[in-house]
This record gives structure tokens, sequence and C-alpha cells, in this order.
């Protein structure tokens, strides 16, 4: 393990690189990373620092934003078969079909979707910002892809019309009412955070439902010592780094992400060595999908 960590670091300065890893990922990644952070936190930090290589330790979508973002940069995804089954559950063709069903519609567009997708709408949002971004819209009617549980989030805080697109996370759609009743039951004193990708019963019995980031502000700051955490497992390594004063639990033992833990030391330090798997999306793509996110950065 120290030699791999040693030969990453050395490849680094070589290639001029950074390590960005996503909350969800391995322990050991996200120590050797110089960020972690939420999907738009990736992105944002791809774009500001002046690396000229960008290791993206997530999945596909992730470092399509990045691309999008900084595409005078090299990103570099290293597995290539890192994809998200959320993202997976959209197509243009089909987004096309739905825009032609509610021509007033707005589209608003979770970051959880592929470069082509995000060409196709108005505006992109995330899991924190997401009921900011369709109150900010004029159209009354919003057709919203590809999560339906985070749709159903952003209806119960706007008058707007949700339409939603019937994706969804499957890890997130492992917990149940019933785990959580029970995990309550386990753990009295603890409070409830969860991720607006989780089933709308669960997020309306939760005492906080935010994204990864706005979770782990939350556990920082509240005066509670216990916590019962609905989102993926990766997420506990960052809040006991934070917070090592205070328990966590996970809520299902489902919360574990497959394609989140497909990245290790050792394909890091081989796509720093080789520059392969690049993730680099085409320009006529890249500026549209650009637009989708500046007009919600803007917000």
């Amino acid at each position: 393990m120290l030699a791999v960590i040693q030969a990453i670091e050395k490849l680094k300065q070589e290639r001029q690189a950074v390590i960005l890893a996503h909350n969800y990922q391995q322990d050991a990644v996200q120590d050797i990373a110089d960020f972690t952070g939420d999907s738009l936190a990736l992105s944002r930090y791809a774009a500001s620092t002046t690396a000229r290589v960008v290791v993206l330790a997530g999945v596909r979508f992730m470092a399509e934003s990045a691309s999008i973002l900084a595409p005078d940069k090299t990103i570099l995804l290293p597995d290539s078969q890192a994809g998200c089954p959320l993202a997976a559950s959209i197509d243009v063709a089909g987004l096309r079909q739905a825009k032609a069903r509610y021509p007033d519609a707005a589209v608003v567009c979770y970051v959880n979707t592929p470069a082509d997708v995000k060409a196709e709408s108005d505006i992109c949002c995330t899991s924190s910002n997401a009921v900011a971004v369709v109150r900010s819209l004029p159209q009354q009617r919003i057709l919203f892809v590809p999560d339906r549980n985070l749709a159903s989030f952003v209806a119960r805080f706007t008058s707007q019309e949700i339409i939603p697109w019937e994706g969804g996370c499957i890890t997130h759609y492992r917990v149940t009412l019933d785990e959580l009743e029970q995990a309550r039951a386990a753990h009295p004193e603890a409070e409830v955070l969860v991720h607006p990708e989780c089933r709308p019963e669960v997020t309306a019995a939760a005492d906080f439902v935010g994204s990864t980031t706005a979770i782990i502000k939350y556990a920082r700051e509240s005066r509670a010592r216990e916590f019962l955490i609905g989102t993926e497992m990766g997420i506990l390594h960052r809040l006991l780094l934070d917070s090592p004063e205070k328990k966590f639990y996970l809520l299902s033992p489902g919360l574990v992400c497959p394609n989140m833990k497909l990245t290790s030391l050792e394909k890091i330090a081989r796509c720093l060595r080789e520059m392969q798997p690049e993730v680099k999306v085409p320009e006529t793509i890249r500026q549209r999908a650009y637009g989708a996110l500046e007009r919600m950065l803007a917000i």
C-alpha cells in the first residue's frame, strides 16, 4: 500500500495532477485526494485548479461535468466502468419525447445525468439547490429529470407543477421506512439525516434532508451526539474525520454503491501512469451543457 501511495505522489508531480474524490469513495481514496466533496464541488474545483490533469475518483457523469467546466484540462476516470444507474435511466431520445409531450414545461436536469442530457435541458440543479433552481423559473410546469424521489422532495416546497422522470438511485431507494423506524427505536437519541434521493416516506420521517455536503455540515454543527445516516456508506469516513467525538450509524446495510467502490489506489496510479481512461465531452455538446450548468451557478 505504501509503495502505491508513493508512486501516486510521484506521478502527481510529474503530471501536474490533482486527485478529486467524491464523498462516497473508499476511505483510502478519500485520504489520498487533494479535495473531497459532492459532485458539483468536484467540478468547481476542477475548473479552478491550476493543475493540468484532474483525476476524478467518482463516476462517469462527474468526470463529464469536470470536462464541461474545465475543457482545457485532461480529465481522467480511474475505472471506465464506473457508471451511475440513475444517470443511465435517461437518454436524449427519451427526454426529447417528454419535451414534446410537455412543450410549456421547463426542463430541470439533476447533475446526475450524462452530458448530452444536460445539453438538452434548460438548467441543471444539485440535490442542495434543486428547490431554489425550480423556484427561480417563471414556468409553472417543470419537467424534472431523472430522479423521481428528488422531484417529489422539490414538489413539497414549490407551488409549481413538477412532472417527474421515473428514474431513481438504486442505492438510496433500498432504504425503507421500516428500516428507519427500527433504527430510530434502536438509537432513540440519534438524529436521522438522509439524502433527498431516498423514498418520499423516508425523507418525510427524517430530521434533516440534504446533500452529502449538507449532511456533513449539519452533523458537525448539531448539538446531537448520535446520528442515523441515510446515504451511501462512504460518507461515514468524512463524518468521523470531521466529528470524531460523535457516533454515526448507517440507516440501512443496503447503502453501498458498487460503482463508487470501483476506484482503487492501484487504478489511480495506473491512470496517472498511462494517462487513460480520459473523459472528454465533445465541444458541440459541451457548450450547450455548460449553458445549463452556468444558469444554475448564476442562481
